[in-house]
């Protein structure tokens, strides 16, 4: 069991290892050259290169490294080192990666269409703020402080509280982005609050997506007097089984069988010609985000 976790620890750091090279080169092939805060932490440090050429490494790394430490404190061991394995990586990438001659791989848009490289860069950053958050780890920054008010208040959704701290950043952009015209008199442009706004959007519902799985189902529950029939047909067509109780009605005391199944989502259509068969049976569908178990396992 111990050699087991070892080795999950080992591939999860590798992992986060992995993810954030791609995270800094996502960075430096979509968002730098494209003249926009992308998220968190990491659009104030874009914000600050953009102004006084302050690289993005140094400055995450100078922000990230105490946010660990209070995570190892506040929040958990483990969740604090793989942030931190994530963040000292994606710094060290930034800065190797500015090193390295990329023109012919960047997107620069040059301020027309640049919808596209945002909507990339959006896509690629819920990926990795995804596959982070599912191995109990994070990009550092911002998602640290939202980890801990999610913490502190588990009813608030992790991402909408991300998405609260990146308006602010949006809004701030508004004034760092302003460039002068020919006679010097800043103009200011809510273009970049609406490329930062939407790569926090997109990359916000790619990130939800991915923490809450591929393994999505249907459960569905369905009060019948049939219920050998119908259990026979959903081993025989399904190739699942069910879980049967006894149900009464409160109204009518009439007795009835209660079944509980959950499937996959490709049988949602099959289930409801089962049921369709047999009168007197009533059944309400219900979202599974994720399945845990032999779920994809037919016995």
């Amino acid at each position: 069991m111990k050699k087991t976790a070892a080795m999950h620890w080992v591939f999860d750091c590798i992992a986060m290892l992995a993810l954030a090279f791609l995270f800094a080169l996502n960075y430096e092939l979509f968002i730098v050259k494209n003249h926009f805060a992308p998220a968190g932490i990491n659009g104030i440090a874009t914000m600050i290169q953009y102004k006084s050429g302050f690289s993005i490494g140094y400055f995450s790394l100078i922000v990230n490294v105490p946010l660990c430490v209070f995570a190892f404190f506040c929040i958990s061991r483990e969740f604090a080192v793989k942030t931190a394995v994530f963040s000292i990586a994606y710094s060290l990438f930034v800065l190797l990666l500015e090193t390295a001659d990329l023109s012919r791989f960047q997107y620069d848009a040059q301020g027309v269409d640049t919808i596209y490289p945002v909507l990339i860069a959006g896509a690629v950053g819920g990926f990795v703020y995804g596959l982070a958050f599912r191995r109990n780890s994070s990009t550092g920054g911002a998602d640290v402080i939202a980890k801990y008010v999610s913490k502190k208040d588990p009813l608030l959704n992790f991402f909408w509280i991300n998405f609260a701290i990146n308006a602010v950043i949006a809004c701030i952009s508004f004034f760092v982005y302003a460039a002068p015209d020919a006679e010097g008199v800043l103009q200011y442009d809510f273009k970049p609050v609406c490329l930062c706004l939407l790569y926090c959007l997109l990359s916000g519902i790619v990130g939800n997506a991915i923490i809450k799985g591929s393994r999505s189902a249907y459960r569905f529950t369905v009060i019948t007097s049939h219920a050998d029939e119908i259990d026979a047909d959903i081993l025989a067509k399904l190739k699942h089984s069910a879980t049967r109780v006894k149900a009464t009605g409160a109204y009518s005391n009439a007795s009835r069988d209660m079944i509980v199944c959950v499937v996959n989502k490709r049988q949602l259509i099959e289930f409801k010609d089962i049921l369709k068969k047999y009168d007197d049976t009533f059944a309400f569908v219900e979202t599974v985000n994720e399945t845990i178990g032999n779920f994809s396992k037919v016995k």
